[in-house]
């Protein structure tokens, strides 16, 4: 079974989600899909957790209780939330693997590193092996792939980060997951998809709003 991940490297819980990719099953292949938040949450009329300044200082404590918890190597970045876009960037210049991926999660996660600041982008790319990366991050075609990826997110029905979509299900449409705290839904739902088809779920599908707030 194949699984796109949608996410993006300013979140905490992408950096969570992915030091825990050996909970998915031996069978499952993971397309990964760097995308910008931002772009997500414009179009959807959205804020980030980040921008609700009680959520804030809450989010960033959970995420490094859940770090410790896990026992996941956690540091804070300088600041949050950063421009996020050379991360990205880095990521699809590399071809968006695996290895380079968590590279850079930790270099942002773990160490605690700005690749914004030359020095530590310097220190990514030799951990990357990639000694033109600067230049490669530049390059109008890995600019257009965030932007193509971000857009496909969004046609998907993407809300937010990290998020895994399933485009084929066996009784329904395409699925997402959404958030760190789904996915254990998530490997349920690999491991018996049918439970999630009862009279209820299916009900929950077409459930009428009855309100609903005004917005600005």
């Amino acid at each position: 079974m194949k699984l796109t991940w949608y996410f993006d490297f300013i979140s905490p819980f992408a950096y969570l989600q992915h030091s825990q990719f050996n909970r998915l099953p031996n069978n499952v292949e993971v397309e990964y899909k760097p995308i910008l938040l931002a772009g997500l949450l414009n179009h959807w009329q959205n804020v980030g957790p980040a921008e609700i300044p009680p959520k804030r200082v809450f989010t960033y404590q959970h995420c490094y209780w859940l770090a410790k918890k896990s026992n996941i190597p956690m540091t804070m970045p300088p600041a949050h939330p950063f421009n996020p876009l050379i991360a990205l960037r880095a990521a699809i210049a590399t071809g968006s693997t695996k290895e380079s991926i968590q590279t850079i999660f930790e270099a942002i996660w773990k160490e605690g590193g700005d690749l914004n600041q030359p020095e530590t982008f310097s220190k990514l790319e030799q951990k990357l092996d990639q000694s033109n990366l600067a230049d490669l991050v530049g390059e109008s075609s890995v600019k257009n792939k965030l932007r193509s990826n971000t857009e496909q997110a969004i046609e998907s029905g993407v809300w937010g980060v990290p998020t895994f979509h399933l485009e084929n299900t066996s009784q329904s449409g395409p699925q997402n997951f959404w958030g760190l705290d789904a996915f254990d839904m998530l490997l349920d739902y690999l491991e018996s998809p049918n439970d999630f088809y009862d009279k209820e779920m299916l009900r929950i599908e077409s459930l009428p709003s009855a309100i609903q707030r005004k917005k600005g």
